[in-house]
Parts: C-alpha cells; structure tokens; sequence
C-alpha cells in the first residue's frame, strides 16, 4: 500500500475501544460491539477467511519475478475455479520504477458472467518486496509477509466466492479481480521520483479490458482489511471519484451491525488501485482501507511495510465486519 497525503482526521469514531501500548501504535483486537440492524444475506465465515489468507502467506512473501509469487498465482487462480467462477490470466510485462521487468499476473474470477448487471471486487495480491517502514532500518530492503496487505483482501473475495457458490441468490454478476504489482512502488530509502510507480497491474488492467456483454455498476476495492484494531474511515479520492458507492458500502456496514468499523469520519486521499479503475476504466469503485489517525509508526497501522505484517496480527473480527459488509452490499442489490 502506499503514501497517503497528509491529510489526516483527528475525530475517532465514538463506538470504538481502542488500546495503544506503545508509541509505535500496538492495538489489541478489535473489541467493537456489533449490532445487527437490518442484516441481510448469508453469514461470513471469518474462519474461512483466516484459513484462506494463511494459505496465501504459507508460501512466503509474494514478490514480483519469484517462485513463491508464481506458486500463490496457481493457488489462488485453482480455488476461484473449485468455488464455481470462471478464471481468466491476464499477462503483462510491466516496468518497476528502477527499471525492473516484472512479470505480472491480473487474476480475473468471474461468477455468473451471463448476468446482465455486475459488480466488481478487487485486491492486490503482490507482497512489497521491502519493509521500508520497519523501525529497524536493517529491515528496509527485507521482503514483507503481507498477511493483511495483499492477502487480507483476496481471503475475504475468496470467502465471498464460496458464499455464492453455496447460496447463491443474487441478481448481479460479481468479478473479482487480483491486481499484481501494486506494491512496487519507489521505497522510501530511495531518491527515485519516477511517478505512477504504484498500483501497476490495475493501471494496466483499467487500459487492456476486455469487451463484456455486461454492464458494470460498481467497483469494491479491498486493501488491508484484516488488521487488528482497524477502522475503516472513508477514503477521500473514493469520495471525489465514487461517492454513491461510499455512501452505499458506509451504509450496508452499518445496516449490518458494523458501524463501530466503519464510521462516517473522512480520512485520507490514497493512491491505491482503485484510481486507475476509477479514472481509466471509468468504474465508480470505493476503496475500503483502514485509517489509523493516531499512530506515529503509519496511519495505515504498525504493521504497514514492516516485517510484522504476518497471521500474528490478523484480526477475524475485522475481516468478519468487511467480509459481511460485502455480503450486504451484494444481498441488498
């Protein structure tokens, strides 16, 4: 994930108990009362979500142009397949910001593509090849796990693949989109002022779509949606590109019970893959990322491009709360 602008909130959302035990911003699980309102839907299975980032980082970090990277691309690409969607590679050579050649993967899932209406889910799957905000500069060019950035948002897509195939009753396509490259962007021990080095495989992907028979309303993107203590507060570039569909996923979240994760609050412009799909593929997609106002280590959290970003501060809870606000979104359409 990347640099936000400095553009930060001070206002916390008041049905939050949040703990810090350190300056470096350590947070306890989520301790968040959740309320059903108007649920709609069949339930999440945080367990399934868990077990299915655990799969990802089981191979190591995925970075570009390695062997645990193509391994987790074959995995990931097969379980779409056994949860019922139809799944197409889209290969591309991309360039780094140093020059690198990266062989990037955009893994496409489609799940009932005869629909007429569809709506689109995606994450990142790529892992940062460098913990350059690790607090111990040793660390900086060490590879990043990436429990909750990169693998959190494939696990809830993958547990929402599985919801579908088993109780299917929607109206709307779903596609679900895998971007690779996302977090090659310039590291911050470098000088490199290369521009867009960021969210590679959706720029590619928002300029090389195929032509479908379906029209699609909305886009999702999902970005670190895993991590203990988190709150999703609304991205201010969704808000600009996107703003129906924030209101729209806010307002399933709390229907659902979810209101102490996702409070009305604004929070930081972002680039992440959801401006290209914006801008470029023309799709209104909201971003649903976590924002930590308060930590001195990140307002992304303390794991973000550390080499503490492992299953070690995963949170069910916090991947319940988006996973079930999918689900929402996707019953009340």
């Amino acid at each position: 994930m990347m640099k936000a602008k400095e553009i930060l909130t001070a206002a916390m959302a008041l049905t939050a108990i949040v703990l810090f035990c350190n300056a470096s911003c350590k947070r306890e699980k989520n301790t968040i009362e959740v309320i059903e309102v108007n649920a709609v839907g069949p339930k999440f299975n945080a367990d399934s979500a868990f077990a299915y980032c655990h799969a990802q980082c089981a191979f190591g970090p995925r970075t570009m142009n390695s062997k645990e990277h193509d391994l987790c691309e074959a995995w990931i690409a097969e379980k779409f397949r056994s949860l019922g969607c139809t799944v197409e590679l889209q290969k591309a050579a991309l360039t780094g910001y140093d020059g690198t050649m990266l062989r990037a993967t955009n893994i496409i899932a489609h799940h009932h593509p005869e629909r007429q209406r569809h709506i689109l889910l995606c994450a990142h799957w790529d892992s940062r090849p460098w913990a350059d905000n690790d607090p111990d500069s040793t660390n900086w060019r060490t590879p990043v796990l990436a429990a909750n950035d990169g693998a959190s948002g494939v696990a809830v897509m993958l547990e929402v693949a599985r919801v579908l195939q088993e109780t299917d009753s929607l109206n709307v396509g779903v596609d679900f989109i895998c971007f690779d490259a996302e977090d090659w962007g310039v590291p911050q021990w470098s000088s490199n002022s290369t521009p867009d080095s960021w969210a590679l495989g959706s720029q590619y992907w928002a300029t090389h779509q195929q032509q479908t028979d379906y029209v699609t309303n909305f886009g999702i993107l999902l970005d670190m949606v895993g991590g203990q203590g988190a709150q999703f507060y609304k991205e201010g570039a969704s808000q600009q590109l996107a703003p129906r569909v924030v209101e729209r996923v806010w307002n399933a979240a709390h229907a659902a019970g979810y209101s102490g994760y996702f409070p009305m609050n604004t929070g930081n412009y972002i680039t992440d893959d959801h401006i290209p799909v914006n801008e470029k593929a023309g799709i209104p997609t909201a971003d649903i990322i976590p924002h930590y106002p308060q930590c001195e280590a990140s307002s992304f959290g303390p794991t973000w491009h550390t080499i503490n970003d492992d299953m070690n501060h995963i949170d069910k809870s916090t991947l319940e709360a988006v996973g079930q606000t999918i689900l929402q979104v996707l019953f009340t359409e």
